[in-house]
C-alpha cells in the first residue's frame, strides 16, 4: 500500500537513508532553493529543512530527485498500474495472462475518493504569510507554491467525475496582491482548469479553487499527469497511491484533501486579474509579469505536523526532468494508441519540453512509389499538435520508421544525423504561422502567440553530412567564430540582435547570402547562429537549449539560396536558425554567487551536505 501521507514518505525515506535533515538555519529565499538545485544535480538525497528563516513550518526537497527514488515512492503501485496502462494497446491480456492482472479490480476500487467527516488537515488554521516564503530566484517577484494541487470542479457538473487537478503556479506575495487575502493563480493554456474558468465566467458565477500542498505523493504526481480528457486525475492518484484518497466534502464547498499538509481554499472571481510573475521558470529563463487570475484566499488549514514540500525549476535538468522520465516510462508505449501511426515521441528536456518534440511515426501511404516521401508523417504531425500536451509543441521534427526500424526518438544525436542526412529543405519544411504557442516560451510575436515549424523526412539519403568547415567561409562583418559541432551542423557566432520584436533581421540575410559562396556548404543542412559559438557547440544539452528556446521558427529561420513558392518556404542548400537572445526575450536564469558561496560551505567538511555536493 503506497502512503497515505508525506510524513509516511519522508520517514520512510530517511529510515533507508535517503533523506538528510538539514538543521541550520536556512533561508527560504534563494538559498533553500539554491542548496535543492546543488543536491539534485549531484545525485543527492531528499532534504529535510527543521529550521527555516521566518517561518515555524519545516520544508522539504528533492523528494522526487532521482529516477530510482521515484520508483522506491510508488513500488507498491507501480508495477499494476503499468499493466492496466497496457491493457490499453492490449485488451485480450486479462484473458490470456490473468493471473497478471489479479490486482486490477483492487486498483479500480482505489480509484474512487472516499468522503471523511474530517482530516488531519482541518486541525489549525494559519495565514498566508505564515507559510515559507519560498523564492527560488533573484528576480522572483515574489514567494511562491511550486508543488501546488490545484484542486477544481466543473460548475456545470460538480464533483470528482468533472474534477480537475493541476500543477499550476501559485504567487503567495507580491506588489500586486493583498497581503494575506489574495495570491496569483497562473495557470497556461491548455489546462483543464481554464474550461472551469470559462464556466464560471460563462454563468457569471466565482470559481472555487482549492491549493493542497503536500499530502499523498501519488496526488502530487497525478498534479502533472497528462491524463485523458475525461479522466480525473484524483482517480490516478487512488490507483498509483494503492488506496482510495479521502477528501472533506461539506454541502456547497469543495472537497479538501484530508491528508494534506496545508490547503489554501479560495475563490476566483469572474474577469478578475492581476501581475503575476517574474518567476524563474523551467526552459531555463524567467517568465515576466502578465495579468492572471487573482484567488481571493477564504481559509487556510494545515495538520499539526505539516511539513512544506517545494522544488524549483530551472534551465534543465532539473527535479521536474524525473517527473517527465518517470511519465514517460508509464505512457511511452501509449503513443501508438493515442496517435496512429506516431511509433515514439520525445518532448527533448534539454530544449525545455514543449520547444522540441522529435517523433518517428509510419509513411505507409504509397507503399509502391519508388522514392518515400512524407505524407503520413505530415498527418502524423499535425495530430500530435492537434491533440494533449503535444499541441504546445514549437518544433515538431519527424521521421519514418520504415528508412531505420531502429531509429529512436531518444537517441538525440542518431536521430538529427538520420533526419539531416534524408531531409528535403525545397519540400520538408511546413510552418504555422501566428498561431497558439507555450505561455512561457518568450520567442514568439506576443504572449501565448508565435509559430511552429513541422520538419519530416523520409526515404533514401540525399547527402553526405559534412564533419569539416567549409571552405571560402567569408562571413559578414559580425559573424564568426564557425564551428563544426555534429556532423552537417555548423555552429556561427552573430553578433547582438537589435531589432523589435516580429521582425526579421537583415544581417541575418546577409549571412544566407554570403554563405552561397562557401564550398561544400550542401554538408551542412542546418546552420546556427548564437551568441556563443564555443558555448553552444560545447555539448548536445547546450546546443539544444539554444537553439530551440531562443527562436521562433517563422521569424528566426532564414535559408541559404531561399525561395517562396505558392506560400510554401523552402530553401536549396542550407536552414539558418537565429538563436540568438533577442531584445525582447526573458533574461535567462542566474545564480546569486553569494547564495552559492553559502550552499559550499554547507558541503565543507564538518557540514551536512558534506560528501554530497
Amino acid at each position: 500500500m503506497g502512503y497515505r501521507n508525506l510524513s509516511e514518505c519522508l520517514a520512510d525515506l530517511e529510515a533507508r537513508g535517503d533523506l538528510v535533515r538539514i538543521e541550520q538555519c536556512v533561508d527560504p529565499r534563494i538559498e533553500a532553493g539554491a542548496i535543492q538545485r546543488r543536491v539534485f544535480q549531484a545525485g543527492g538525497p531528499a532534504l529535510l529543512f527543521t529550521n527555516v528563516k521566518g517561518c515555524r513550518f519545516p520544508m522539504a526537497a528533492n523528494i522526487y530527485g532521482t529516477r530510482e527514488r521515484l520508483r522506491h515512492v510508488f513500488r507498491d503501485t507501480l508495477e499494476t498500474v503499468e499493466r492496466l496502462m497496457r491493457l490499453k494497446l492490449e485488451p485480450q491480456a486479462a484473458f490470456k495472462r490473468p493471473w497478471e492482472y489479479v490486482r486490477a479490480p483492487l486498483a479500480a476500487w482505489h480509484t474512487l475518493p472516499r468522503k471523511v467527516a474530517s482530516g488531519p488537515v482541518m486541525q489549525n488554521r494559519t495565514s498566508v504569510s505564515s507559510l515559507p516564503q519560498l523564492v527560488s530566484w533573484p528576480m522572483d517577484g515574489g514567494a511562491y507554491v511550486t508543488l501546488p494541487q490545484v484542486y477544481s470542479e466543473s460548475p456545470d457538473s460538480p464533483g470528482f467525475g468533472a474534477s480537475n487537478l493541476g500543477m499550476y503556479r501559485v504567487q503567495l506575495s507580491g506588489w500586486a496582491f493583498e497581503r494575506n487575502r489574495e495570491i496569483g493563480l497562473h495557470y497556461q493554456i491548455h489546462r483543464g482548469i481554464g474550461h472551469h474558468h470559462a464556466q464560471a465566467i460563462r454563468r457569471g458565477e466565482p470559481l472555487k479553487v482549492n491549493v493542497f500542498v503536500g499530502g499523498p505523493p501519488s496526488m502530487t504526481l497525478a498534479a502533472i499527469m497528462p491524463l485523458p480528457e475525461g479522466m480525473p486525475e484524483v482517480f490516478f492518484a487512488g490507483a498509483m497511491g494503492g488506496h482510495r484518497i479521502p477528501f472533506v466534502r461539506k454541502a456547497g464547498e469543495l472537497p479538501i484533501l484530508a491528508e494534506a499538509d496545508f490547503c489554501i481554499c479560495g475563490t476566483v472571481l469572474p474577469n478578475e486579474q492581476k501581475p503575476e510573475g517574474p518567476f524563474g521558470d523551467h526552459l531555463g529563463y524567467y517568465s515576466l509579469e502578465h495579468d492572471f487570475p487573482v484567488l481571493r484566499v477564504d481559509a487556510v488549514y494545515h495538520r499539526t505536523d505539516a511539513v512544506w514540500p517545494f522544488t524549483t525549476v530551472g534551465r534543465p535538468p532539473q527535479e521536474d526532468t524525473m517527473f517527465g522520465e518517470f511519465i514517460h516510462d508509464l505512457t511511452g508505449a501509449l503513443v501508438p494508441s493515442v496517435f496512429s501511426g506516431v511509433h515514439e515521441v520525445h518532448a527533448v528536456d534539454a530544449a525545455g519540453v514543449h520547444p522540441l518534440l522529435l517523433a518517428v511515426g509510419s509513411e505507409r501511404y504509397v507503399p509502391y512509389a519508388e522514392e518515400r516521401q512524407p505524407q503520413e508523417l505530415l498527418t502524423n504531425a499535425l495530430a500530435l499538435l492537434g491533440n494533449t500536451q503535444t499541441s504546445l509543441s514549437k518544433y515538431v521534427l519527424i521521421a519514418a520508421a520504415e528508412d531505420a526500424p531502429d531509429l529512436s526518438a531518444h537517441r538525440v544525436p542518431e536521430f538529427f544525423r538520420h533526419l539531416l542526412e534524408r531531409v528535403d529543405l525545397g519540400r520538408d519544411l511546413h510552418f504555422i504561422t501566428r498561431t497558439t504557442i507555450d505561455t512561457l516560451d518568450y520567442s514568439g510575436i506576443s504572449l501565448n502567440q508565435g509559430s511552429k515549424l513541422v520538419l519530416a523526412a523520409a526515404g533514401s539519403k540525399k547527402r553526405e553530412l559534412g564533419v569539416e568547415k567549409p571552405g571560402n567561409l567569408d562571413l559578414p562583418r559580425g559573424f564568426r567564430d564557425p564551428q563544426v559541432f555534429q556532423p552537417g551542423i555548423l555552429v556561427i557566432k552573430g553578433p547582438k540582435h537589435r531589432r523589435k520584436r516580429d521582425q526579421q533581421d537583415p544581417a541575418m540575410e546577409r549571412l544566407a547570402k554570403a554563405l552561397e559562396k562557401a564550398v561544400g556548404l550542401e554538408g551542412f543542412p542546418l546552420i546556427v547562429v548564437a551568441d556563443d559559438a564555443g558555448f553552444t557547440a560545447r555539448d548536445w544539452d547546450n546546443f539544444l537549449w539554444v537553439a530551440f528556446t531562443r527562436s521562433d521558427p517563422a521569424t528566426d529561420i532564414y535559408g541559404v539560396r531561399a525561395f517562396s513558392h505558392c506560400k510554401h518556404w523552402g530553401a536549396e542548400t542550407a536552414v539558418v536558425v537565429d538563436a540568438r537572445l533577442k531584445t525582447y526575450h526573458a533574461p535567462p536564469l542566474e545564480p546569486d554567487p553569494e547564495v552559492e558561496r553559502r550552499v559550499d560551505e554547507l558541503g565543507a567538511p564538518g557540514g551536512p551536505l558534506h560528501g554530497i555536493i
